[in-house]
């Protein structure tokens, strides 16, 4: 059970997640550590089982829509390796970096936070609720979709989805220059609704 009240039920079924950095840091305003998050995703997706088909990597948190392949273990284990991976290659990225202006306001934070968190032995990155939200329905999902692909622009780093980097957006534009493969969902024809896809 996740700290919120949600959870992840089905452990096959898609979700809509969100990991956030605690405190709500800005910690992904350094490439290095969005690059940390893109290879570990994509470790995930070889060898752990991921279906990832919809992300956005903002400053403080990460949005993505996923599954579990069902030769898996399961989706709640794929993010728990995740988050438990990322966490300590991004700290360990921090403490080596001397260019990192940060440095020592960031490990302050990291302890004061994992020195209140029982499951951590010193430092927590991440806050452990991920706000898991099924996608049964197409509408819901693909509202979550375009949820996920403007936030850049709402938050004021882009114009056009398909211009920010670390997001899925380039993949639903069929731009081959994308960070990371995801699977694109078709979904298929929907009464009532009209896709913009000259946005992205």
């Amino acid at each position: 059970m996740d700290n919120g009240g949600y959870r992840i039920a089905d452990q096959y079924a898609t979700y809509f997640l969100t990991f956030s950095v605690v405190g709500w840091m800005d910690l992904f305003t350094r490439r290095e550590c969005k690059d940390i998050l893109i290879d570990s995703f994509k470790y995930c997706q070889e060898k752990k089982g991921l279906m990832l088909y919809a992300f956005a990597v903002m400053e403080s948190h990460i949005h993505l829509i996923a599954s579990a392949d069902y030769k898996s273990s399961g989706l709640s284990d794929i993010v728990r390796d995740f988050k438990k991976f990322t966490s300590k290659a991004i700290i360990h990225w921090i403490q080596d970096n001397p260019a990192e202006s940060r440095r020592d306001w960031l490990d302050v934070v990291f302890k004061y936070f994992g020195k209140y968190n029982p499951r951590n032995t010193t430092y927590q990155l991440w806050q452990q609720d991920n706000c898991p939200k099924v996608c049964l329905m197409p509408e819901f999902t693909m509202q979550k979709v375009n949820y996920i692909h403007y936030n850049p622009v709402v938050a004021g780093i882009v114009d056009i989805p398909s211009h920010y980097r670390y997001s899925s957006a380039r993949n639903y534009a069929g731009m081959d220059d994308v960070v990371l493969d995801v699977i694109v969902l078709d979904y298929g024809p929907m009464v009532g609704y009209v896709p913009d896809w000259k946005l992205y």
